[in-house]
């Protein structure tokens, strides 16, 4: 049996995913039955695009419990590390792009909740791998699809 990859992250991570799959189960599921109820009650399935519609929708949620399920069962919640000054997974990260000093700030979090839009980046990612073990004062060469870019870190929390 192959083991599972760990999924890394915060408590308010896998909290959010356990309130998601929570609603996914209670909720989402029974929307989602009724309507192929109603889908049904239209007749011939062959052609009812509201049906086929209702059963594409039912394979995403159901594949998305599945999914939710797996990352949970393997998670590793990122503990708090003793050392400050270093960036690592679970650390806050502050940094300005040289020359020009536009600053920059991103949490590292494990993939499952990444959200770049909400400054959080997964440790998986070419700017996480980047500022790994990096301290404070320290430049960095992140490189980005947009090309390399020039950093230096100055805050780690």
């Amino acid at each position: 049996m192959m083991t599972e990859e760990k999924h890394y992250m915060t408590l308010e991570g896998k909290e959010k995913l356990t309130k998601e799959l929570e609603y996914l189960k209670t909720e989402k599921r029974k929307e989602v039955v009724e309507r192929i109820k109603v889908a049904r009650s239209f007749g011939d399935l062959s052609e009812n695009s509201e049906y086929d519609s209702a059963k594409e929708e039912q394979a995403f949620v159901e594949g998305r419990i599945q999914q939710i399920e797996g990352m949970i069962r393997n998670s590793e919640i990122i503990e708090e590390d003793s050392d400050s000054s270093v960036v690592s997974l679970g650390k806050t990260v502050t940094f300005k792009e040289l020359p020009d000093g536009d600053e920059e700030v991103y949490t590292i979090v494990g993939r499952a909740e990444a959200d770049p839009i909400e400054g959080k980046i997964s440790n998986d990612s070419p700017m996480a791998q980047s500022l790994f073990g990096k301290g404070i004062g320290e430049q960095v060469v992140v490189s980005t699809p947009g090309g390399d870019m020039k950093v230096e870190i100055t805050q780690v929390q």
